[in-house]
């Protein structure tokens, strides 16, 4: 039995005229993970490294909305981004 981690990765996607809450819209690991984040860097879509909340989203149904109980980890997330994009813009 092998002891490597496989490398994991949670999409987000949220459209505010039709969810109430962000979305799990993909989620993989290994070799799916990779490509999600290879699409993710493509379209120049932000990426976040949290492991701890990838390993709770994870577990969270592709088109679900995310659990209240997350809602608060995910909109840190959603900050996060946001100035991130925010100051790419700037420059």
């Amino acid at each position: 039995m092998s002891n490597t981690i496989k490398k994991k990765a949670v999409a987000l996607g949220y459209n505010r005229k039709k969810d109430n809450a962000p979305k799990v819209v993909a989620t993989g690991s290994g070799e799916i993970a990779n490509n999600i984040i290879k699409l993710a860097k493509e379209h120049q879509i932000p990426i976040k490294e949290d492991p701890d909340l990838i390993e709770i989203l994870s577990k969270v149904e592709v088109n679900q909305e995310i659990p209240p109980n997350l809602y608060k980890a995910v909109a840190e997330v959603f900050s996060f981004l946001y100035k991130l994009t925010n100051k790419k813009g700037e420059k």
